[in-house]
């Protein structure tokens, strides 16, 4: 469990009560936490960050007692599978669940985390679970610019959503490359068969990120309207862009959908089209070689009245009967491209 720290718009205070507990299960949580609230609202215009990694139940819930946070948003915060949300009421107060992503690049895999925030009047409190999505480069921007602790505990809310949103870029940028690479694989016909098992795996990752984004995309159009009354007027562009961001990176996951799906149906079709050819090639060989075969069959009979037999001639004659047959059918099934 880690305590963020003390903030006000005139800089970081320190807090005597926001000490690094690196094992869950503190003894003096309690203690701390009492005293890191109470020197908070000591300090008039100030708010405390306190942040939590895979928090037990018995500290959320002493955590839920310290902040008085309700108990059916405890229970939203605490399940790591929960649906992607931002529940706030006008003043600005209330629950976020952003989904953190993250993109490996030698397996095409994209890995999801979990961060939910928690937004009141003089505090900000962050459960997050997963390995995905450090805090400390947001914790830097809040305690090095005045002007977002100047809007307290909202400036954090901005601050984690814009580094969400700018990993949900990063993370379909990156996808949309690997698309791009197998689209040029499908159309050169290349690896047919091994095409549709690598669409259906990016596939698959596409839908982690619509998971994460489709359910944020009405507050994202009000971000970028403008329609949120508890948004101050200095905060209003940051979270447009914010909004505008959420709105591209949708754009992008349906195209990339629709793109992967019109491959995964020509990779099909290519393959069927590839089974075709072969059965046809087949067929034709078969034709070509069943006319020796028949005649080799018929003179094999061992009739006694075959006046063909008893000739001089008789056996050049049958085979070139075979080679005119068979170069006349070779001939016919080139023409019609079956070989």
């Amino acid at each position: 469990m880690k305590a963020m720290g003390l903030y006000s718009a005139k800089g970081i205070i320190p807090a005597i009560g926001a000490p690094n507990w690196e094992e869950a299960g503190d003894p003096h949580l309690r203690t701390a936490l009492h005293e890191l609230i109470t020197q908070c609202r000591e300090n008039t215009d100030s708010f405390v960050w306190f942040g939590v990694f895979e928090p037990t139940k018995p500290e959320m819930d002493l955590i839920a007692e310290a902040f008085e946070l309700p108990h059916l948003q405890v229970e939203d915060a605490s399940n790591p599978e929960q649906r992607a949300k931002i529940e706030l009421d006008e003043s600005g107060h209330g629950l976020a669940i952003i989904k953190l992503l993250d993109y490996v690049d030698s397996t095409a895999d994209v890995h999801t985390g979990q961060l939910a925030v928690f937004i009141g009047p003089w505090f900000v409190v962050t459960v997050r679970h997963g390995s995905i999505g450090q805090l400390d480069d947001i914790a830097h921007r809040i305690e090095t610019s005045a002007r977002l602790r100047a809007h307290g505990p909202l400036s954090v809310f901005y601050a984690i959503l814009d580094a969400a949103v700018d990993r949900y870029l990063s993370v379909s940028d990156s996808l949309v490359e690997d698309v791009e690479e197998v689209e040029s694989t499908v159309f050169a016909q290349k690896s047919i068969a091994s095409n549709a098992n690598r669409i259906y795996l990016l596939k698959r990752e596409n839908v982690e990120i619509r998971r994460a984004i489709v359910p944020l995309l009405i507050t994202a159009q009000d971000f970028s309207q403008g329609d949120r009354m508890y948004i101050p007027a200095e905060l209003k562009p940051y979270f447009q862009d914010v909004g505008d961001h959420l709105l591209r990176v949708s754009d992008s996951v349906d195209t990339s959908d629709n793109l992967l799906m019109t491959m995964l149906v020509v990779s099909t079709s290519l393959q069927d089209l590839q089974q075709n050819r072969d059965v046809r090639k087949i067929s034709a060989y078969v034709a070509i070689a069943a006319v020796p075969t028949m005649i080799a069959a018929i003179y094999g009979m061992n009739f006694e009245y075959m006046p063909e037999l008893h000739e001089s001639y008789g056996y050049p004659v049958v085979l070139a009967v075979m080679g005119i047959i068979c170069g006349f059918l070779f001939r016919a099934f080139k023409k019609s491209s079956w070989l």
